[in-house]
């Protein structure tokens, strides 16, 4: 198996912990759905989120998954004029055993527009 690393972005309705819970359950579950993984795949996951969130941490989120002692961590995306607000970031580190172009990045809820060359 080989270690490869999954891209998503999902963006909030608002800056509360209900919706931080809830947009990165669905991005994290259809990632993982998409690329067929398990738990046992993970290796680590880190997030980043737009500094216009102060809520909640996505990693606080992601553990609602029962991720057991998958490593999480979390940091500040760069502001940027301009850029798309309320959005988490995801790179997922796992064990696939998909080549590159059969991995699928998921972008949701408003956020495929950050990368429409690679958005399922």
């Amino acid at each position: 198996m080989k270690v490869r690393a999954i891209r998503g972005a999902t963006q909030l309705e608002a800056d509360s912990v209900e919706a931080m819970k809830e947009a990165v359950v669905d991005l994290l579950s259809t990632l993982f759905q998409e690329n067929e993984l398990e738990v046992d795949d993970l290796i680590s996951i880190l997030f980043t989120a737009t500094s216009d969130i102060h809520s909640d941490f996505p990693a606080a989120a992601a553990r609602t998954l029962d991720l057991g002692a998958v490593p999480l961590m979390c940091a500040q995306e760069l502001t940027i004029e301009g850029s798309l607000p309320l959005v988490v970031r995801v790179m997922v580190h796992a064990y696939s055993n998909r080549n590159h172009a059969e991995i699928r990045h998921i972008y949701r809820r408003g956020a495929q527009s950050l990368r429409k060359d690679i958005a399922q």
